[in-house]
């Protein structure tokens, strides 16, 4: 059965990705998904439910991947670069994460989302900041990195590459800021582990 409410947050969600929040009307998403707008308003009555629902349903996702990246290693390292591994979607399919798209020209959008876009980003920070200082002290990540910098770093360098690198070298060149951020982490005795591309 058509789950509706899934294809239009499918759908939105790329269209946001792609042309920024102002940038496209019910009226073109009813067309890529192929129903009347007022099927649209049912689900959500106006754009800035949509966007509050767009933003919890991108959210979810990722709080699923971390919460597999927090399973699957104690490495604070391996768990950085996991995490930096999640940007490579949206750069693949040349799409920007899409609380960085929103949060471009926060002047124009509702305070609901505003809020959603806040909250998004500060629970990633700390979320990398907690890795950090699990990781310094269990070694796997430098013990004289300032852990509250280094997560603000950390999201700045992912999303300005996310940002540039499809006008550059795409997968190769994010690849490079992966390995970069890296090198900021990683302990003396810690050899390579330089990311490899799929």
């Amino acid at each position: 059965m058509k789950d509706t409410r899934l294809e239009l947050l499918t759908k939105a969600e790329a269209l946001v990705r792609s042309r920024g929040y102002s940038g496209f009307s019910y009226a073109d998403l009813a067309l890529a998904v192929g129903v009347r707008t007022a099927s649209i308003h049912y689900y959500f009555p106006a754009k800035k439910d949509l966007g509050v629902a767009l933003v919890a349903f991108y959210d979810e996702r990722y709080d699923a991947e971390m919460a597999g990246i927090l399973r699957s290693t104690d490495d604070g390292l391996e768990r950085v670069t996991a995490y930096a591994r999640l940007y490579l979607s949206g750069l693949e399919q040349k799409l920007g994460c899409l609380c960085a798209v929103l949060a471009i020209t926060p002047e124009f959008l509702p305070t609901e989302i505003r809020d959603a876009v806040r909250r998004f980003f500060r629970k990633h920070f700390l979320w990398l900041k907690t890795v950090l200082e699990e990781g310094r002290a269990n070694g796997s990540i430098r013990k004289d990195i300032d852990c509250d910098q280094q997560a603000r770093v950390a999201i700045a360098l992912l999303e300005g590459a996310l940002l540039m690198e499809p006008m550059l070298d795409g997968s190769s060149g994010f690849m490079s800021a992966i390995a970069a951020l890296q090198s900021q982490l990683r302990p003396a005795s810690k050899g390579d582990q330089s990311p490899k591309e799929a």
